[in-house]
């Protein structure tokens, strides 16, 4: 009976832990059409970055793994660095995070990753790493990519993939919506976001 019961405490803590993540992190609190939570983190040149300083401009959260054949695909094709040049030219804030455990799948060290960034043209207002994770399970970042717009007033508008064809291949590129674009543009135009969430897809963020 005693060996029943030492089981049966066992069994319950694994179910609690499993239902709560293996970290046991608390369930993400960003959510659409609720303010963004503030956050702090380093870049690769070592300057501190924390959201709520970028308040009065729009910001974009981009999670980011270069190893994963999703992000390489918006990348190699010039997609995602043409859509951060374009939202960047309109004065947004983008801020690309990588969430993955320090020897992860593409756990650059600095130099890597502006070698990286260079070769695929990207041009990030910041480059941040949380390697433990918390910054990206706050916002409860699933792949990579996996991107969040935030507004000038600090308000989440929108959540979910880069665009609507969910592979990894570069020829359905110009076939897709650009959701990231389609956002920022009705943001600029003080219209409402029409598709505010959408289903990431790519790599799981290697946490």
């Amino acid at each position: 009976m005693k060996n029943m019961i030492s089981r049966l405490v066992v069994l319950t803590a694994l179910v609690a832990l499993i239902a709560g993540g293996a970290s046991g992190v608390k369930a993400a609190s960003a959510k659409v059409g609720e303010a963004a939570p503030d956050f702090t983190l380093a870049d690769i040149n070592g300057q501190s970055h924390r959201l709520s300083d970028y308040r009065g401009k729009t910001v974009v959260l981009e999670w980011f793994n270069p190893e994963c054949p999703f992000v390489k695909k918006h990348y190699e094709s010039g997609n995602l660095p043409r859509t951060q040049k374009g939202a960047m030219a309109d004065g947004v804030v983008w801020l690309t995070i990588n969430s993955g455990h320090p020897g992860a799948q593409g756990s650059y060290n600095a130099q890597e990753v502006r070698d990286w960034l260079k070769t695929h043209d990207a041009t990030p207002t910041a480059y941040m790493r949380d390697e433990d994770g918390s910054v990206g399970r706050l916002y409860g970042a699933k792949t990579t990519p996996h991107m969040f717009i935030i507004t000038p007033q600090g308000e989440l508008v929108y959540q979910g993939a880069i665009d609507s064809i969910r592979s990894a291949s570069k020829a359905d590129i110009p076939k897709a919506e650009n959701y990231v674009t389609s956002a920022l543009r009705e943001l600029k135009a003080g219209e409402p976001i029409a598709k505010a969430n959408t289903q990431p897809y790519g790599c799981a963020v290697k946490y």
